[in-house]
């Protein structure tokens, strides 16, 4: 139940009104606690501008990041998915020849098997090991 002030919005006006601003703090809670963002003191006016745009990408971001944990079924915050994910390593060993050649070596870590049911659900399949490829 709705209690209000306001006497010319139909209830259905009034709960989206309700809904919308419930969506405005859970955004201000994902900016402080999953995102890490604080308020910052700004001296010039491109300062507090580039610093809320970054506030702002990094909020869609991370509700583009929910998607599709919530179509698998993960729910929609991708913090625990990322945390189980972040174990996942992707590096290049890269060796010189005596030629002076470089040559690259792709490798990525093999998920175990909480994070390789996580992938799963999400449709993403990591990279096998890469060809050796001449710099």
């Amino acid at each position: 139940m709705l209690r209000s002030n306001i006497t010319d919005w139909t209830p259905n006006t009034l709960c989206q009104a309700y809904i919308q601003l419930t969506e405005a703090e859970a955004a201000f809670h994902i900016h402080k606690s999953d995102l890490s963002l604080r308020p910052m003191w700004h001296h010039l006016e491109a300062s507090v501008e580039a610093h809320i745009l970054i506030c702002f990408l990094a909020y869609v971001l991370w509700k583009t990041l929910s998607q599709p944990c919530k179509a698998a079924g993960l729910g929609d915050e991708p913090r625990q998915v990322l945390d189980e994910l972040r174990e996942i390593r992707l590096i290049d060993i890269v060796m010189t020849t005596h030629g002076g050649h470089a040559i690259r070596r792709r490798c990525v870590t093999q998920p175990g098997k909480e994070q390789a049911i996580l992938l799963k659900q999400l449709g993403i399949q990591l990279p096998r090991q890469l060809k050796i490829t001449k710099m």
